[in-house]
């Protein structure tokens, strides 16, 4: 048998679980005229007078309070869950107005489609920055009997565990993946939001709700190191288009000396092309504007 610290993330079951198990109700609108009919006899026998009419004006009029206390209107999108001194009885999925024992205690449940948005938390990711991020999550009752009886109030469960699998989540990835293949919170947006739903999915499994979906709204460092984050994904962008620029440069000197020896128009030697080489990439490589200088000379003097 398992105890309490064997228990992984999604495999916390309640002690006896309640599944969702269906109610027989009945159509309301035969037994709404019922009553109607039920109040106006009783009313008609009050008037004609006598004992034995009024004993039998008062068991109708429990029949008819009867019949109109077992009715429940259901609308498209939720359920009406059964108790029955204690115990819980089904669950009446079937919209319009339905009868179902008039003694038994009927609670209103949304089977709709909710969102819910975390709250923006402050987090260290995998390398120890602090992060701000936030959350959206689309999520829907699936199991009305344990959204009643696994937990206490399934909603304010379902908000807290969000909050937590979104903590949990982004203390296992970086916030960028610095050009390296690991899994990183700003670049795989799809995939963290795929982990994200599973591990919400698992926490929430006692309350009876299914997760649709689950997408990170807010990415950001905190205030305290931004400016110098910026600064660095600012170097690294340099960095990173310095090479592109380099790597184009060599290319174009070396099309530009071999067009000059296929064409035969010049014949340099070694160090010529060394300083035909430098000069090019001082060209094509530099930040700023080129001046012409005229040399009027040659290389050698």
């Amino acid at each position: 048998m398992q105890g309490p610290t064997d228990l992984k993330v999604g495999q916390v079951q309640p002690a006896s679980p309640i599944d969702e198990r269906a109610y027989p109700s009945w159509p309301g609108i035969p037994v709404l005229v019922f009553s109607i009919a039920a109040v106006i006899a009783g009313v008609l026998l009050i008037r004609g007078g006598g004992a034995t009419r009024n004993w039998t004006a008062v068991a109708i009029f429990i029949l008819g309070a009867l019949g109109y206390a077992g009715l429940s209107a259901i609308s498209p999108g939720q359920v009406r869950v059964v108790q029955l001194f204690g115990g819980y009885r089904g669950t009446v999925r079937t919209t319009g107005l339905r009868w179902v024992n008039p003694f038994s205690v009927r609670r209103r449940i949304s089977v709709r489609i909710r969102n819910k948005e975390t709250p923006t938390v402050k987090v260290n990711d995998s390398d120890g920055n602090p992060i701000e991020i936030a959350a959206v999550v689309v999520w829907q009752v699936r199991d009305s009997a344990r959204a009643t009886y696994g937990v206490e109030d399934f909603i304010a469960f379902v908000d807290t565990q969000s909050e937590t699998a979104l903590r949990h989540v982004a203390n296992g990835h970086p916030y960028d993946n610095a050009g390296t293949d690991v899994l990183s919170l700003r670049d795989h947006t799809d995939e963290i939001a795929g982990q994200l739903a599973a591990e919400i999915a698992a926490r929430v499994v006692p309350a009876g709700v299914d997760v649709i979906e689950a997408r990170i709204t807010r990415l950001s460092y905190a205030p305290e190191i931004a400016q110098v984050m910026l600064q660095r994904q600012q170097a690294s962008a340099v960095v990173a288009a310095r090479s592109r620029i380099v790597e184009g440069a060599v290319g174009m000197v070396q099309m530009a000396l071999g067009k000059l020896a296929e064409e035969g128009i010049v014949e340099l030697d070694e160090e010529r092309k060394a300083a035909m080489v430098s000069n090019l990439l001082v060209v094509l490589c530099g930040d700023r504007g080129t001046q012409p200088i005229v040399n009027a000379g040659s290389l050698y003097h």
